[in-house]
């Protein structure tokens, strides 16, 4: 499989554009129908949990794109929730580190191959020496337990000091041979990036990923998420029922794993440049390169809600590769205090979607699939459909 996924983007799209073109485009009505019934099937389930606000984006090819705010800011005196109110990504800003850093490795910046200790001189002293890869911090293959000190994040430590004591940890298997998901390791493609362009993660996310793509809203940091009203404030669940919390600035250590601030209209583009349609930001050959299945993530196989559909389940950079139902799909989930977030991209259908909620929530579990589900039956039956009319 790994040698195949390269393969993925550079050709599903011809194939479907060239050879089944009604495959590609839905039916205007139909789209319009499915959108409506899983909108309405969305706010449902929100306002049955109680949850106070989501963004909702779906595109499908380059044109139909649906963008959806629900609920408010926050329970006590918010602002409506609307196309362009920042959320916190969480880990799904893993996607951005993943794809930055497939662009920087095609250009010829630094090679996935390349050991971190070229880049980061302290490793040399490490029991890794030259072992431990740039691609093994960000498919989560570095052999370190998983969320090694996650919980320094949450403490008033710098990141600074907490890759030092990351350091004197003994690896449990050795780089690539073990799947083990990390914040901390996965964070230092930015030193990374640092060294081998002096140009630090978040001017090269800026300048190339949010800019050219106009993506307005999306930004990096505690400072840029509160610049002003319109952003969602986390909620937490205590005696049945949701409060607003306090945002919270310690995730914002590790920006490439979980520093990303987004509104729905943000990712309806973000999905848009997944599904290839803006080359000049990310080419075919780099979002091929970000979806190599390094990994194999038994674990998630294993999923609530999930493990029904799944088959295979892989890590690549930046991005969970998964069988589903027989599709290939790319994934990645979010969990901060007080927010979820969802995205999945069907490169073969030309779909994506992105779900982002500010309550912390299992929830949103079903609702992604839910989406997938009905994604997947009105394609396939698009497909039946246009087969029995060129064999008339």
């Amino acid at each position: 499989m790994k040698t195949l996924v390269p393969f993925i983007y550079a050709f599903s799209l011809l194939v479907c554009l060239v050879l089944f073109p009604t495959l590609v485009y839905a039916d205007d009505q139909q789209w319009r129908e499915l959108i409506k019934d899983y909108n309405q099937h969305l706010e449902h389930k929100l306002k049955s949990k109680g949850i106070p606000g989501a963004a909702l984006s779906i595109v499908n090819g380059p044109d139909q794109s649906y963008v959806q705010g629900f609920g408010v800011t926050k329970l006590n005196k918010g602002l409506p929730v609307n196309a362009h109110t920042r959320f916190r990504l969480a880990s799904v800003s893993k996607t951005f580190a993943g794809s930055l850093s497939a662009k920087l490795a095609v250009e010829g910046k630094f090679s996935l191959d390349d050991p971190v200790s070229k880049y980061i001189p302290a490793f040399i002293n490490t029991g890794y020496k030259n072992d431990l890869k740039i691609f093994h911090l960000l498919s989560h293959s570095s052999g370190l337990v998983p969320n090694a000190y996650d919980n320094l994040i949450e403490s008033r430590m710098s990141y600074p000091d907490i890759v030092e004591k990351l350091l004197s940890v003994k690896p449990i298997c050795q780089p690539g041979q073990c799947y083990g998901y990390q914040n901390v390791m996965f964070s230092l493609i930015d030193e990374v990036i640092q060294a081998s362009t002096q140009m630090d993660y978040s001017r090269w996310l800026n300048e190339f990923i949010f800019s050219p793509l106009r993506m307005k809203d999306a930004s990096l940091g505690y400072a840029a998420m509160v610049i002003d009203d319109n952003y969602a404030y986390p909620h937490v669940r205590g005696r049945k029922r949701w409060h607003t919390a306090k945002l919270k600035k310690n995730y914002y250590k590790v920006l490439p794993a979980a520093g990303v601030n987004a509104s729905a209209s943000d990712m309806a583009i973000w999905l848009k440049a997944q599904l290839g349609y803006f080359p000049t930001v990310l080419s075919s050959d780099e979002l091929a390169t970000q979806t190599r299945p390094y990994t194999h993530t038994k674990k998630e196989l294993r999923r609530r809600v999930w493990k029904k559909h799944l088959t295979e389940a892989y890590y690549g950079l930046g991005w969970r590769v998964y069988d589903y139902d027989n599709e290939t799909l790319y994934y990645h989930s979010g969990w901060v205090q007080g927010y979820r977030s969802d995205l999945v991209v069907i490169p073969h259908l030309n779909i994506g979607f992105s779900l982002i909620l500010n309550a912390e929530t299992g929830l949103i579990n079903e609702l992604t699939t839910e989406f997938i589900d009905r994604a997947l039956a009105y394609k396939r039956a698009q497909q039946v459909t246009a087969y029995q009319e060129e064999n008339k």
